[in-house]
């Protein structure tokens, strides 16, 4: 996975201009001028005993896609707390005594029995890495460095640590270090009967700085040395539990593993998996084909931390019509405070196209861009009789 770099935009140039900085990448110009996809666009719309799995008797009805414009869903089976990917799961059928789980934090409730897989130095003891917790010294550096638990995720609190006199500046309580990894770096969401893995979908994803991410590529070709390392090491640990995993491996090591799928991308996963999902958590039974499966993208939006934003939904309904966006989430709520929101450190995440052609989401990305504006700028447009976001 290589980092690409982007540069950010002043604060002179106005609240909206990290935007438009960001999403301008060189792939927007390069492949549109090769694919002519810019005049296209405008035309195309464990450690434990085994156990039984646990169930809670609720499901929950959600909120509506954009924060600031509540509206009730349908009820739906997954316990999804970020109301832009609800438009997922709604009609889909589930026993209303099944809750599946999309977060760390609902997984980590719902199965006490395989919950020590949140605690990273167990995950490095049963692998064999060398590892400690922050107070004992490493015997060689770099060392990788990261809360021990970190339920919220987005990378906070990792770091590389390269010496032993930064590592006693820098080591905190509830952390520990690790390996410094190299090779490539997956996402892996796993279907698991009873600890056996049974079906597997791989994602990589383009870095930019500060945990940001340009966008994901969702795999169609199996990586089969990760799923033999890695369904040995779920056979092993995991007894007694069915249902979705996922997994973070760099170089084919364990680095991360959740009791949930990655439900960002889930649209592309292909027609009937949601079902085979809910058949899984309700009788334990995996029966998706994933005969027709083809590669997908997942293309992210950020702007500037510390500026309100705002979007007119019925602009990006437009952009949903588009031919190869498969959809469209707005990812923060409108009417919370910024501070409350799971952000990497460098960059506040708008939107995610998820798309089949990669050309069409950069291009699509671009243009939600230029729909964002400040909260700021608009109440001043109103204020001053100015036009909207000037």
């Amino acid at each position: 996975m290589i980092p690409h770099r982007q540069a950010k935009a002043r604060d002179r140039h106005g609240p909206n201009a990290f935007v438009v900085a960001q999403v301008a990448s060189i792939y927007c110009a390069r492949w549109a001028a090769r694919r002519g996809l810019a005049t296209a666009l405008d035309n195309l719309r464990g450690f434990g005993p085994p156990n039984a799995r646990v169930r809670a008797a609720n499901v929950r009805a959600l909120a509506g896609r954009y924060g600031g414009q509540e509206r009730r869903e349908h009820s739906v089976p997954i316990i999804e707390k970020d109301p832009w990917r609800a438009q997922y799961f709604v009609g889909v059928a589930c026993p209303e005594d099944v809750v599946i789980p999309t977060d760390d934090e609902e997984a980590y409730r719902l199965f006490p029995a395989h919950h020590w897989v949140y605690n990273k130095l167990l995950v490095c003891e049963t692998q064999g890495l060398v590892h400690g917790p922050h107070g004992i010294v490493p015997r060689r550096f770099p060392v990788f460095s990261k809360p021990i638990y970190n339920l919220r995720g987005m990378g906070t609190g990792g770091r590389v640590i390269a010496s032993a006199h930064e590592y006693e500046r820098v080591q905190a309580p509830g952390h520990l270090w690790m390996p410094l990894l190299g090779g490539e770096h997956l996402s892996s969401d796993v279907a698991v009967v009873d600890g056996a893995p049974v079906w597997w979908r791989h994602t990589t994803g383009v870095a930019l700085d500060d945990g940001m991410f340009d966008y994901w590529s969702l795999l169609a070709e199996p990586r089969a040395a990760v799923e033999t390392y890695c369904g040995a090491w779920l056979s092993r640990h995991l007894r007694g539990y069915s249902g979705l995993v996922n997994l973070e491996t760099i170089g084919g090591t364990i680095i991360e593993c959740h009791l949930r799928f990655a439900d960002q991308w889930v649209d592309l996963y292909g027609e009937g998996w949601l079902e085979s999902l809910v058949a899984l958590y309700v009788r334990g039974h995996w029966g998706f084909r994933d005969e027709a499966r083809r590669p997908g993208y997942s293309v992210v939006l950020f702007g500037q931390h510390g500026v309100r934003y705002r979007i007119d939904a019925n602009r990006v309904d437009e952009l949903r019509r588009i031919r190869g966006v498969s959809s469209i989430q707005i990812t923060f709520h409108q009417d919370r405070p910024l501070e409350t929101h799971a952000m990497p450190p460098g960059g506040f995440r708008l939107a995610i196209v998820n798309c089949w052609d990669l050309a069409v989401g950069l291009l699509v990305r671009e243009r939600l861009g230029m729909l964002f504006r400040s909260a700021a700028s608009l109440d001043r447009g109103l204020e001053t009789g100015s036009p909207e976001g000037a």
